[in-house]
């Protein structure tokens, strides 16, 4: 990550720059089912604070149904992401989202998703940031 100076100003106001090359991923939260890997692109999303993350799926990869206590926003940046509501996984007549697609579930709202391929997403938020399983059994921090 390249801090862009400004005179006067503090590391705080400046602009940041993260060329593709430089992100870096590394494995998962332990919030997400194994095979999740993630890379922190701005704050940190168990803090106070905004944050950027992109998380990279394999294919075939499920979060079952969850929520947030805050609101979040995705973005497909590769591969073919499924989401969609609801406190039962069932994909049934839902169409992954391509690169460019984008999702806004507010907070509270129940859901889940999928990779049908090899994907990357990128998430903004304000942290920090959970992830409450419908079914305490599917948390894979108790399995």
């Amino acid at each position: 990550m390249a801090w862009i100076a400004s005179p006067g100003f503090t590391a705080e106001e400046h602009h940041t720059v993260t060329p593709a090359e430089e992100v870096t991923f590394q494995p998962g939260p332990p919030t997400l089912p194994e095979g999740a890997q993630i890379a922190v692109l701005l704050g940190h999303p168990a803090e106070e604070g905004a944050f950027v993350i992109r998380l990279k799926f394999p294919a075939g990869f499920e979060v079952p149904p969850h929520h947030h206590s805050k609101e979040e926003h995705l973005t497909v940046l590769s591969g073919r992401f499924g989401m969609s509501t609801g406190e039962t996984f069932d994909k049934t007549g839902i169409t992954p989202l391509s690169p460019g697609g984008f999702v806004r579930i507010p907070a509270g709202h129940p859901h889940f998703a999928w990779a049908e391929e090899d994907t990357v997403v990128q998430i903004n938020g304000m942290g920090p940031f959970d992830i409450i399983y419908v079914d305490e059994a599917d948390d894979p921090r108790i399995n």
